[in-house]
């Protein structure tokens, strides 16, 4: 998965050295959790491709190229995954408990873009918070926040 992504990435810049998201940046983790999670029910609707572009470059502070470049490239890397913990412990590593804690808060938002909760995203969003350390009560306390219009 790793090389993928660095051979993917190295083809998007023309050169090895011109790399913008590496296998260990958390960009790039968090990138392809939440393209996982709105892929997961087998549709991605333009309202969630919208809002990850949207999320993504507020978050990262990237312009729309930079951000369809990491757009791309998540949607590789999780394609060619085989689980969710190379992603989940590059951000355990990097992210403290409350950065963590803001990636799951992104993938409900994620979710509820589209106006639906696919059983399938909801089952995403709790192995991956139970990967990150991210406890029952504040995925909970997220998802209510999210569903419930209190944040965006």
């Amino acid at each position: 998965m790793l090389d993928a992504i660095r051979t993917f990435l190295s083809e998007m810049s023309g050169a090895p050295e011109g790399k913008e998201f590496g296998e260990d940046d958390y960009r790039l983790a968090a990138a392809a959790l939440l393209f996982h999670v709105i892929a997961v029910d087998g549709a991605v609707s333009p309202e969630e491709r919208e809002k990850l572009t949207e999320l993504l470059m507020r978050r990262y502070q990237l312009d729309r190229t930079g951000v369809q470049k990491l757009i791309a490239a998540a949607e590789t890397a999780d394609n060619e995954a085989i689980d969710l913990y190379g992603f989940t412990h590059v951000l355990k590593q990097q992210l403290d408990p409350a950065g963590r804690e803001r990636i799951v808060e992104l993938m409900w938002i994620l979710v509820y873009a589209d106006g639906n909760v696919h059983e399938f995203e909801d089952n995403v969003i709790w192995r991956v918070a139970e990967l990150l350390g991210v406890s029952s009560e504040a995925r909970i306390r997220l998802k209510q926040a999210i569903r419930d219009g209190a944040r965006h």
